[in-house]
């Protein structure tokens, strides 16, 4: 019964799931800002690749 009451009592466990909590929340986050950086990039690529194809059209 002493052990189950010092498990209760014991916060170690607890510390460490917070900080796995606050690590998925910032890999969550990383997650979102990095896949709407590549789809803007994606999209200025695009952009930048169709206006070259153009110019090359128009020059050649």
């Amino acid at each position: 019964m002493q052990f189950i009451k010092n498990l209760v009592r014991d916060e170690a466990g607890a510390t460490a799931i917070e900080y796995g909590l606050i690590a998925a929340l910032i890999a969550v986050a990383a997650i979102t800002a990095m896949t709407s950086l590549g789809n803007n990039l994606s999209g200025t690529f695009t952009t930048i690749g169709d206006k070259m194809e153009s110019a090359e059209g128009a020059g050649g």
